[in-house]
């Protein structure tokens, strides 16, 4: 509601929350709000609708992101049977920390991945947050006109 609530045109705040359901299809979790703020200011959007949509990642959903980056970028890549790594594996790697083992089985994937996802979620959430905006602020102006008339009405 906080959103929709925005004083700004409906593609504005549309843009903003595309922009943070775009980011949140990434792997890059540290940096989410950073990439949503700049796509945002890139694209005209709205700046806080961009911070707050993207709290679409969060720890509930993070895992399936994820998941779901890692998987499509393998089948992206052609590397759907043959060399997926283990959790187990992954996990190894991660707690050796080192970049250079961690491209190409998990990293790479995962960016390839989220190509599509992002794209698919700006477009999903820019329809829908676009005619939800349009939809309360035309409710909203309709409130404030039938309050104006009742007020001179009264004088």
């Amino acid at each position: 509601m906080r959103v929709l609530r925005l004083s700004s045109s409906p593609h504005s705040i549309a843009v903003g929350v595309a922009a943070g359901a775009a980011s949140s299809a990434t792997p890059f979790v540290g940096f989410r709000i950073l990439i949503a703020l700049a796509l945002a200011y890139l694209l005209s959007g709205n700046l806080i609708a961009a911070g707050i949509s993207t709290a679409l990642a969060n720890p509930l959903t993070i895992p399936f992101i994820l998941a779901a980056t890692y998987e499509l970028g393998l089948i992206m890549l052609g590397s759907e049977g043959n060399g997926a790594m283990a959790g187990q594996d992954i996990l190894h790697l991660l707690g050796l920390l080192e970049f250079s083992h961690l491209w190409g089985p998990v990293l790479k994937p995962m960016l390839v991945g989220s190509v599509p996802l992002a794209a698919a979620s700006a477009v999903v959430f820019y329809v829908a947050a676009f005619y939800a905006a349009r939809l309360f602020q035309s409710r909203r102006q309709s409130k404030l006109r039938a309050r104006a008339v009742a007020w001179t009405d009264d004088l």
